[in-house]
């Protein structure tokens, strides 16, 4: 299978290997394991990532399954996690292109290309003077509930990241005011769509949120914000049925503290 905008292709003399010549594409490597490589590449005047899947190999798909986990076998899940987001109106990466070929799951070959992202830098990054130089209030707060609105419709809408750190949520600089933001959702290759969000998954994600930004200097009232966006209900009914996050409260919420207290132990 592939599917390639015409604008890409055009790049191409030889159309009938256009498979191989995709995979063959070498530019900036941003990362590279040993089945996966992520490029920067630019044809013409204009710059792509292309990701290309190269086979898994028997081994990581037994290991995946023994540890209960779905291997991830092509880029098909990112091509799948992209076009979901868009639907539900999450910014995210543009597709261009994406192939798959091979019935192989061990030896299975893929890619997915996608145009650059306007200028940006991610949370992590913008976030990281925080506890000495803190932000003004307006600002923290519109991107605390725009964070906690994409949370909302993935887990709302049946997909989980799996790899929700604030690193993977970037700023564009492009269109940025206190009062208007665009904030977009990447590396969506883990990601995993079902017609409802199993509550572990959920609780998984939001622990990653919480552990990446456990150290910006976020306040109780900016967790107790997040938490009136992310349930899309009023403060006073987060407070009756839940009490506070970081104390008693729902399971959910405490689920996520444990749960982030574990990955905080797996980091040291």
């Amino acid at each position: 299978m592939m599917q390639i905008n015409p604008e890409f292709t055009a790049y191409f003399a030889d159309q009938t290997a256009l498979f191989d010549q995709v995979m063959a594409l070498r530019g900036k490597v941003y990362r590279e394991l040993e089945n996966r490589r992520t490029q920067r590449i630019i044809l013409g005047n204009n710059a792509y990532f292309i990701k290309q899947h190269f086979g898994v190999g028997w081994k990581e798909i037994v290991k995946n399954l023994l540890q209960l986990r779905l291997p991830v076998l092509s880029a098909k899940n990112e091509w799948q996690a992209i076009q979901k987001l868009k639907l539900l109106n999450i910014p995210t990466q543009t597709i261009v292109g994406y192939g798959c070929r091979g019935l192989n799951p061990a030896s299975r070959q893929s890619f997915l290309i996608t145009q650059e992202l306007p200028k940006h830098i991610s949370l992590e990054d913008f976030c990281v003077s925080w506890r000495s130089q803190p932000p003004s209030f307006r600002l923290k707060q519109r991107l605390i509930r725009e964070v906690a609105r994409i949370a909302r419709l993935l887990h709302e809408h049946g997909v989980n990241h799996r790899d929700f750190y604030i690193c993977h949520f970037l700023l564009d600089l492009n269109d940025y005011s206190h009062d208007n933001i665009t904030i977009y959702l990447i590396d969506l290759h883990r990601a995993q769509l079902r017609q409802q969000t199993p509550a572990r998954w959920i609780i998984k994600d939001l622990a990653g949120l919480y552990f990446s930004s456990k150290d910006i200097g976020l306040t109780r009232r900016d967790v107790l914000r997040f938490m009136k966006e992310y349930r899309n209900t009023s403060l006073s009914s987060i407070l009756n049925k839940e009490t506070y996050f970081l104390a008693e409260g729902e399971r959910t919420w405490r689920s996520v503290i444990s749960k982030t207290c574990k990955i905080i132990l797996r980091e040291k």
